[in-house]
């Protein structure tokens, strides 16, 4: 009896959208959205503005429920599953970091709330810190940061439990275009350091270039990419 033809086989996707379709009332923002981001990947999603691209990401997060489609995990389905039971991490535009937190404790906000214990948590923001260049931050209040060391604070936060994925929703918009490039080469750096496969989305084309190991553009997700 033969068995498959070595390298045939194909590799399940960290992440897969299938069909997925949203819609608000008569307009219909996504339409039967094919996407697969494979183990370690970083894809960059590139749309105008208004196209779709953060529904998707609330969509994939578990923030919004598709009115059809799956969302699938190493070939599990999600679509119904919580947000906070998909151990996602989420980076928005604006850092959305705690002003009565100092750096050390917005990092590790989440692995408090996870019942991580204290020297284990310190330890991990330290580590985190130092992957993002804000080593010796700790102490510091968030409302002294700049634009970038703020995004680099919340990149840590958003990293500092592990999460099997993360998604990057426009995350260097608000910066000048020297620091956004600098950051994008950092962020992609980073995630493969770390093997995090990440989803980032963004109407910058430069950008997304920097980011991504694929990009691609919301326009053709209705057919599998």
């Amino acid at each position: 009896m033969s068995g498959p033809v070595p390298g045939s086989e194909r590799v399940v996707a960290a992440l897969a959208l299938r069909e997925v379709c949203v819609g608000y009332g008569e307009r219909a923002v996504l339409d039967r959205v094919w996407l697969d981001v494979a183990p370690g990947q970083v894809v960059t999603l590139l749309g105008p503005s208004g196209s779709g691209k953060s529904t998707l990401l609330q969509v994939i997060a578990g923030l919004l429920v598709p009115d059809r489609g799956q969302v699938l995990w190493d070939g599990h389905d999600l679509t119904a599953v919580p947000a906070h039971r998909r151990g996602f991490g989420l980076v928005f535009q604006d850092a959305l970091l705690f002003p009565h937190l100092d750096v050390a404790g917005n990092v590790g906000y989440g692995l408090g709330v996870a019942g991580i214990g204290r020297a284990q948590a310190s330890a991990r923001v330290a580590e985190l810190l130092d992957l993002v260049a804000l080593g010796g931050y700790g102490g510091r209040s968030v409302t002294t940061l700049s634009g970038g060391e703020a995004q680099r604070v919340a990149l840590a936060r958003a990293l500092a439990p592990a999460p099997r994925l993360l998604l990057l929703d426009e995350p260097f918009g608000a910066l000048d275009r020297e620091l956004r490039d600098r950051l994008a080469v950092d962020v992609r750096a980073l995630l493969h350091q770390l093997g995090t496969p990440a989803l980032h989305v963004t109407h910058d084309l430069a950008e997304a270039e920097l980011v991504g190991d694929r990009v691609v553009h919301l326009a053709d997700l209705a057919r599998p990419v």
